[in-house]
């Protein structure tokens, strides 16, 4: 048992992080105070309402201190240390995918591109954008009013001569000289305008140069800058002024049936570009109080960078501490941020859109639950198991025509999907099509290495008819489980219409469940979802196949290799018709390499 009472006498009354760890010396809680002492005793007093609280207590074994000079430190060092052991009594924000960026890239003809993860691109960075419908929105924009090149730097240095491109007007051709070095900068110089918000700079430089150029009479050149002042003007238009407000996020917020929903309103250059809605992971029992300040925590100070965040935070009611967030917040930006309550005026009419937003998230996160509950009991009043059904999981095979077989692995709990879970596994050394073998393979890779004592599932569907289905029977015959799980088959009918499916239970009659039975509902949901992150793997795979270079396939030449012969030798008809000796004089391609390449394509 811990002895708090002993611990308490060594806390001192400073601000600071406090860690507390469990019997097995996990991190279960992060929390800062400005009064460590005050903070601390309350986890401890004789009489706790919250129950979270008292589960939390009960689980402690030790609580580690870090003093900080001051509240705003203790903020920092606590988001640090959430972020690091993603404690199980914290509110969690789970957003695991970086946010879009536009880079404009540090070539000497530079390049429009999107970019999301780490900044592995030497550029200019702008954004980040909600999501990656925004970015190309943008880029299909620009690609219209300024005609700088978006292609691939192996296309762009490989070009003999213009691309369809040029012949659309939507590129310069400066891989092949159509344009000027000073000419393409400029063009350069307005899309950087154009990306920082300064459209009105943009317009007033180009009716500037358009004048100049009538009156030295090059009318061809005041043409094209009139028509690229037309098509920027027709963008303003369609991207109208929304508001007086030049950059701010909107939050809006909902709290129903032990499931949050927070609602981010994007504004930059007074127009909205965009929102998101998120859903932050809950211990049982959280109190409303604390949801809104852990998302602003992990929000701003783990999911954007410092100089990606707005100047104002519009927010319906500021969390108890918001001074010290703010100056969190400020502090990791690099510049003021305020966090702003409002109740009347333009501001207010957003976070109302905001709001609502987030309650219909909200609501429709609440059904689903709820949907999911109720299958749950079905299936368990179907299956009458010794223990409640409430983790599944499901396999799905996916190939064509056996070639770049893929395996799924689904995973549900008592919530619905838990994607952190999901498995692919690329099905090799197996018979093309055999989709028996595939699932030998598939189960062998998810369960073949666990041993007698570790868990397992409580129900596993399989995708397919009693072939499939008799296979992961022989698998569980031979594992040394000591309760093997429940098998279920999910055949589909006759016309392969949805509600028709036929249940398979090894050792019982097949089933057909009513349409409206909400056991076939969470069957069809997990089946659907295997299929579809099945065939996704599977698309991916065989598309990167077809995209695979030839000259990749051959042993020894890899991407830089290839993109060396097609940059020296003009491109790929030039690669196979070089002799050994062309292929030879390329940079970093050997004698013996250029035999191989030289053999490979007069062997085909």
């Amino acid at each position: 048992m811990f002895d708090a009472k002993g611990f308490m006498q060594t806390v001192p009354q400073q601000p600071g992080v406090y860690r507390m760890l469990n019997a097995k010396g996990v991190v279960i809680y992060v929390g800062k105070a400005k009064n460590l002492k005050n903070r601390l005793s309350s986890y401890f007093r004789a009489q706790v309402d919250s129950i979270k609280t008292k589960a939390l207590v009960s689980q402690i074994a030790q609580v580690e201190l870090t003093l900080t000079h001051s509240e705003t430190e203790a903020l920092l060092l606590e988001n640090n240390l959430i972020k690091a052991h993603r404690p199980k009594y914290n509110i969690l924000l789970r957003d695991d995918k970086s946010y879009p960026y536009i880079i404009l890239s540090d070539h000497r003809h530079p390049r429009l591109l999107s970019h999301r993860g780490s900044r592995s691109v030497a550029g200019q960075y702008f954004g980040p954008y909600p999501n990656a419908g925004a970015v190309w929105q943008s880029l299909k924009l620009m690609q219209k009013i300024f005609p700088i090149r978006q292609c691939e730097d192996s296309f762009y240095q490989a070009r003999t001569r213009p691309c369809l491109q040029y012949q659309l007007k939507l590129c310069s051709a400066p891989c092949v000289g159509k344009v000027s070095d000073e000419d393409y900068q400029e063009q350069v110089r307005l899309a950087r305008l154009f990306l920082t918000g300064k459209d009105q700079q943009i317009v007033a430089d180009l009716v500037q140069q358009m004048e100049q150029a009538s009156a030295a009479m090059e009318f061809e050149t005041a043409a094209r800058l009139r028509d690229q002042i037309q098509a920027l003007r027709r963008v303003q238009e369609q991207q109208s002024v929304s508001g007086d407000h030049e950059e701010m996020d909107v939050i809006g917020y909902c709290f129903q049936h032990e499931v949050a929903a927070v609602h981010v309103l994007y504004i930059r250059q007074h127009k909205v570009i965009g929102s998101k809605t998120y859903f932050p992971k809950l211990p049982a029992n959280t109190d409303v109080a604390e949801i809104l300040p852990a998302f602003l925590l992990q929000f701003y100070l783990q999911g954007m960078g410092g100089q990606q965040v707005p100047k104002e935070v519009v927010l319906a009611q500021k969390p108890d501490d918001s001074d010290a967030l703010q100056q969190a917040i400020s502090q990791v930006a690099g510049r003021k941020v305020k966090l702003t309550a409002v109740q009347r005026g333009e501001k207010a009419r957003y976070l109302e859109l905001a709001s609502k937003n987030a309650r219909i998230a909200c609501e429709g996160k609440v059904s689903q639950a709820q949907r999911v509950r109720l299958g749950y009991q079905a299936l368990n009043q179907l299956f009458k198991p010794q223990a409640a059904i409430s983790h599944m999981e499901c396999f799905d095979i996916s190939h064509t025509m056996g070639q770049d077989t893929i395996a799924s692995c689904v995973v549900f709990d008592e919530k619905g999907p838990n994607k952190t879970l999901y498995r692919r596994y690329n099905v090799k050394g197996i018979t093309g099509g055999d989709d028996y073998a595939a699932m030998d393979f598939a189960l062998n890779k998810r369960y073949g290495k666990l041993s007698a004592t570790d868990p397992l599932p409580d129900l596993i569907l399989i995708d397919g008819g009693k072939g499939q289905l008799q296979r992961a029977v022989d698998f569980f015959a031979n594992h040394p489980c000591q309760q093997p799980p429940l098998l279920m088959g999910v055949a589909k009918g006759v016309s392969r219409k949805a509600g028709l499916e036929t249940l398979l239970i090894p050792g019982q009659t097949d089933r057909n469940l009513a349409e409206n039975d909400p056991a076939l509902h969470l069957i069809q949901q997990i089946r659907d979802e295997s299929h579809r992150f099945a065939i996704t793997g599977h698309r991916n795979k065989r598309g990167k196949a077809l995209l695979k270079s030839s000259l990749e396939q051959i042993p020894g030449i890899g991407a830089k290799r290839r993109q060396a012969l097609l940059h020296y030798l003009g491109g790929m008809q030039g690669v196979q018709q070089a002799s050994v000796e062309q292929l030879a004089s390329v940079p970093g391609i050997s004698k013996q390499q250029a035999e191989k390449i030289y053999q490979s394509y007069r062997n085909k």
